[in-house]
């Protein structure tokens, strides 16, 4: 291992200066193979030191695709600082809410979305109790994730024998660079650790935010930062209510929002959105104003930025800039 321990030493060095490495040294042993890849066609192992972030204390063997969901999940409910819960498929976001309690926070996030919840992931950043376990062993979920589960918990939650447990021990944060192989080498960037600053947004409406509305706001930023490009989110009452990830229009994106609170019964009046980018054009202004939500949270930075905020002013909306972009690939 004496390569090893020299690649930790020179990459530790290397972080002390604000510059791309002259050399990336990556060596990661082999800490398990993996059953298959993304599908079943495609070899896959897993490399370095997995336990140091979790622990698998329940359920069959952990694979490809719920190695890289749970990353997701537990980045996204990491963020949050009150009791809360996110629930994530395919890496994105399709529930997400803050709770009275560790269950109440579950059950407002499943009622998300719940069709899409089936078979995803559940993550929490509170120990998991007994009342929140019998919940979970209502519907089919691959991985259920937390900082901790009570022995009560446990032994209602073992009874799900394929189901994973996953014991999550420390910040994720800590992981400051993302790496992405491409052909003849990798490509490699700072994490996205950006933070929303409420004294750091800018409001460019007539309307301005009303103070009881920035919590619904900074959860709507905070999933839309989690969500796959293009990225509208909807919030209100401290819960997620609408997704639309993944278009490769805004608009589209804001349409698919709609449509998704639309199918699950919630009311878009008097709610906020988040986009993970500015808008383009303002289509998607308009389209989400019919909605009836009454603020937006974006980046700006678009060349007809003053068509989306007079669109936004015609239509009685609040609109906050944050000058960060959050485009997730």
């Amino acid at each position: 291992y004496t390569s090893f321990y020299d690649t930790l030493i020179a990459n530790f060095l290397e972080k002390a200066f604000e510059r791309p490495k002259t050399n990336v040294r990556l060596n990661f042993p082999l800490s398990q193979s993996l059953r298959y890849g993304e599908n079943p066609h495609q070899a896959a192992a897993l490399y370095g030191n997995f336990s140091k972030y979790f622990e698998i204390v329940h359920g069959k063997e952990i694979s490809y695709n719920n190695i890289i969901d749970l990353v997701a999940a537990v980045e996204l409910v990491q963020e949050f600082e009150g009791t809360a819960c996110a629930i994530v498929k395919h890496t994105n976001p399709c529930g997400a809410a803050y709770g009275s309690s560790v269950r109440d926070a579950y059950e407002r996030a499943l009622s998300s979305d719940p069709a899409s919840a089936f078979g995803g992931i559940v993550s929490f950043n509170k120990e998991v109790d007994k009342e929140t376990a019998e919940k979970l062993n209502e519907i089919f979920l691959e991985i259920i994730c937390a900082p901790g589960f009570t022995s009560e918990a446990m032994e209602i939650l073992v009874k799900k024998k394929n189901r994973r447990l996953v014991r999550v021990l420390r910040s994720l944060s800590d992981e400051t660079m993302l790496y992405k192989s491409v052909p003849g080498g990798l490509i490699a960037q700072a994490k996205d650790n950006s933070r929303l600053v409420k004294e750091e947004t800018k409001t460019v409406t007539k309307v301005h935010v009303a103070e009881g509305d920035w919590e619904d706001l900074h959860l709507a930023w905070v999933v839309c930062k989690h969500t796959k490009s293009n990225a509208i989110v909807f919030a209100k009452d401290r819960k997620i209510l609408g997704v639309g990830a993944g278009q490769m229009s805004r608009v589209d994106s804001a349409k698919l929002a709609v449509m998704k609170a639309a199918e699950h019964g919630h009311s878009l009046e008097n709610a906020v959105a988040a986009s993970d980018a500015f808008f383009p054009f303002a289509d998607g202004v308009i389209e989400m104003a019919k909605s009836g939500i009454k603020a937006v949270i974006q980046p700006g930075g678009s060349v007809r930025d003053e068509e989306v905020i007079k669109a936004a002013d015609e239509n009685n909306l609040a609109m906050v800039f944050t000058g960060i972009r959050n485009f997730k690939h």
